[in-house]
């Protein structure tokens, strides 16, 4: 007997990986120097875990598919070119592999010409049309994933619980005023409209029609009773992409100096840059309070974005360790999207704040799996509890999909894990029984506790 228990966690990880092939959906991962480097008993458990996504971009299923747009407030697919990251680009080798594990199309060449991509897109739509309303579903249990936090306007079928739980967005509500100064680079005359379609939704929702006078009834007629619905319509966290928008730069804001702004320009063409930034201040501690009384994570993005004119600088995560600071928002979860990259260090450190989380989230997909596990490790060697699996799946192209991003974004960040654990162990750091149970958490455990009580 004292003999099976000293082996016991060896047991179960034999037990882990003898469920491999029955868990896990996801083709296995060629056989090349990284896989080679994982521990087989790590890998083994890593695959056998179905994890919860933390951050994606699901796109509906047939028959919603061509016409959705709801799956980003900010699509990035209109603006200005840009100099893509490789692994988004159309002959990034990795597509081979997702073609061929969702599709059964195995491409000739990279990258794709006119008849290859009708050959990709006709391989899709068979699939597609045998799934019907279960695609979404389907797509999830390819790349290994039990449940994914869907970032969308709205959820619609084919996207509902229990497999797919909302993360709507709320940059809208911190601009009430006339934005057309903010619009001052291409992307933002993009952008700006956009929020004002998403704030105008949410206008109409609280049956408000137009800008209330004062600040406190539009905190009262629109703000609150917009995240109270978003809270019932079962939404987990709130959503800012407002690195996209403006920098991270939050200072506290009584509430008197925010009305004073808020009367002297609501309904006035242009109000003053400087001022109108101290009200948006405002209103995001506000909003991220609410949050907290109501339950709801703050979701951040942080990290290098889309667009040739995204301020890097602007989205250090460093500028928000006041925020993090704040005694009065403690209540409040917030979750650093994307891990902060080109900050990695930085995002790492703040983690010592109690109530602040990371995701790698675009970061899995963006690199490859030997490259992100040199910073994971560091983060799993420090704060393992608040590590989160998540894969940004999002339509970028024709040749790479929400489908293909989520599953490319899922084996990556899976094999980055199994790199990081094993070198925790084979430098003395941890044990294999810990490295299971740190796999655990970084791909469900983790989200688990910090959404507790997850919606069913």
């Amino acid at each position: 007997m004292s003999h099976i228990i000293r082996n016991l966690p060896r047991l179960l990880l034999a037990v882990a990986l003898y469920c491999v092939s029955a868990n896990s959906q996801q083709s296995p991962a060629p056989d090349n120097a990284v896989t080679r480097a994982i521990d087989p008993e790590i890998a083994g458990v890593i695959a056998s875990i179905k994890a919860f996504d933390n951050h994606a971009h699901p796109v509906l299923p047939p028959p919603n598919d061509k016409s959705d747009r709801n799956f980003d407030a900010l699509p990035v697919d209109n603006m200005e070119p840009q100099t893509d990251i490789v692994a988004w680009r159309t002959d990034n080798p990795q597509l081979l592999d997702a073609w061929h594990a969702l599709w059964g199309f195995d491409a000739p060449k990279l990258p794709l010409d006119d008849a290859g991509m009708k050959q990709l897109e006709a391989a899709r739509q068979r699939v597609k049309a045998r799934e019907d309303a279960h695609f979404d579903e389907w797509v999830l249990d390819q790349s290994n994933i039990a449940t994914q936090a869907a970032n969308r306007v709205s959820m619609d079928t084919g996207v509902m619980p229990p497999r797919f739980l909302w993360v709507p967005y709320i940059d809208a509500l911190l601009f009430p005023l006339d934005n057309t100064s903010l619009a001052n680079t291409p992307d933002k005359k993009l952008f700006f409209p956009l929020e004002d379609k998403v704030r105008n939704r949410y206008f109409t929702d609280s049956a408000v029609k137009t800008i209330p006078p004062t600040l406190d009834s539009y905190l009262a007629k629109v703000v609150i009773p917009t995240l109270e619905r978003h809270k019932t319509n079962g939404a987990i966290a709130e959503k800012f992409e407002i690195a996209y928008l403006r920098n991270f730069d939050f200072t506290d804001v009584p509430q008197a100096e925010a009305a004073r702004i808020y009367a002297k320009w609501q309904g006035k063409p242009a109000p003053d840059s400087a001022e109108y930034k101290l009200l948006q201040d405002f209103l995001f501690r506000f909003i991220a309070q609410e949050c907290g009384h109501l339950g709801l994570a703050v979701h951040l993005h942080t990290m290098s974005g889309g667009g040739g004119y995204f301020g890097i600088g602007g989205g250090n995560p460093m500028l928000l360790e006041p925020v993090f600071n704040d005694p009065t928002l403690r209540k409040t979860k917030f979750v650093m999207l994307h891990g902060g990259w080109p900050f990695v260090r930085e995002a790492g450190s703040l983690l010592q704040k109690p109530n602040v989380y990371l995701d790698l989230s675009q970061q899995a997909l963006s690199f490859p799996p030997r490259a992100l596990a040199t910073w994971l490790r560091e983060w799993l060697e420090t704060f393992p509890d608040k590590v989160l699996f998540a894969t940004d799946g999002y339509p970028f192209s024709d040749a790479m999909g929400w489908e293909e991003s989520t599953w490319i974004a899922s084996r990556n960040a899976r094999q980055a894990l199994g790199l990081a654990l094993t070198g925790m162990v084979l430098d003395g750091e941890i044990s294999r029984p810990r490295a299971a149970e740190i796999a655990a958490m970084v791909l469900h455990g983790n989200a688990d506790t910090l959404y507790a009580p997850v919606p069913k």
